[in-house]
């Protein structure tokens, strides 16, 4: 087989290397970026659009990683080699400040290629303010505003994909319901403020207690519940006994007396929603008339 070599070109004063296809993209530059802004309109996903977008600028610059910073979070491409020096963009649209756009290049930018890259944001920024409006939206959606945890519709999405998974693909899981003890009378007797204190504090016990592979939830008031990835009841008295030991632990816990009783169960194939459900209800119940403070198995 024939050796293949790629073409390249040393632009003077830029010290940077281009693919040869360069010269071709200057020539075609305006149906170049229509043709990049129809394939953005295509998704409202931002690692997809930052993959799209990063194809069409390889034709102008050499970076080895691409990546978005906003007040989502963070997003780049997959494979994205983070290692070489950062170039920073600021993306604005209407005096809204969407984010910092990030390259990471071997070689330095010259005032040319800048100028380029921001010319190219202007195809950028509008799918990408419209991508995280519908990523806020979908925070709304499925997160509990006081905490930050999953609420009890992206619980009911996320249960029935794991029953379906387990009867399918046979990977079983457990469900663990928790609320709090002492919590009504902690709002009746210092008001609101202080009992949504309380459970902000319970929610970062929850997510301290759980592994990455596990979810966690807020149903309203001081219900929560945990969906487990693991088939064995020693997991879930392993992660039961660390989230009361946390909250023993917890200055503001211990100053309005509030503990946390725990029931859960481990799903079966055969399992519906609200079979499962009810059992790890039962096993909270159990909990709760065994004095609180303690985790019970159903």
């Amino acid at each position: 087989m024939e050796n293949v070599h790629i073409l390249t070109q040393r632009i003077s004063a830029r010290g940077e290397f281009l693919p040869f296809s360069a010269e071709h993209y200057r020539n075609n530059e305006p149906a170049a970026i229509h043709r990049l802004i129809e394939k953005l309109q295509t998704t409202l996903n931002i690692e997809e659009l930052l993959t799209i977008y990063a194809e069409h600028a390889k034709q102008l610059i050499n970076f080895s990683g691409l990546q978005f910073q906003s007040s989502l979070g963070v997003a780049q491409i997959a494979d994205s080699d983070n290692s070489q020096p950062p170039y920073s963009f600021n993306l604005d649209i209407n005096n809204e400040h969407l984010g910092q756009l990030i390259y990471f290049c071997q070689y330095p930018l010259t005032g040319n290629i800048e100028q380029k890259l921001v010319g190219l944001h202007c195809a950028l920024v509008y799918p990408l303010r419209n991508a995280l409006m519908y990523s806020r939206v979908l925070k709304l959606a499925t997160k509990d505003t006081l905490t930050g945890l999953n609420n009890r519709s992206q619980f009911d999405t996320i249960l029935t994909q794991k029953l379906e998974r387990f009867r399918r693909h046979h990977r079983p899981f457990s469900l663990m319901f928790l609320d709090l003890d002492n919590f009504k009378q902690v709002n009746d007797s210092y008001g609101h403020k202080i009992g949504d204190d309380v459970l902000q504090e319970f929610a970062d016990v929850l997510y301290s207690s759980i592994r990455g592979t596990d979810s966690v939830f807020r149903f309203g008031g001081d219900e929560f519940a945990v969906l487990i990835d693991d088939p064995d009841f020693t997991t879930n008295k392993v992660i039961a006994q660390r989230v009361m030991q946390l909250v023993a632990q917890s200055n503001l816990m211990k100053q309005y007396a509030v503990t946390t009783s725990i029931g859960f169960t481990l799903a079966n194939s055969k399992d519906c929603e609200n079979e499962i459900f009810a059992r790890a209800d039962k096993g909270l119940y159990k909990a709760k008339a065994s004095g609180r403070n303690c985790a019970k198995a159903y």
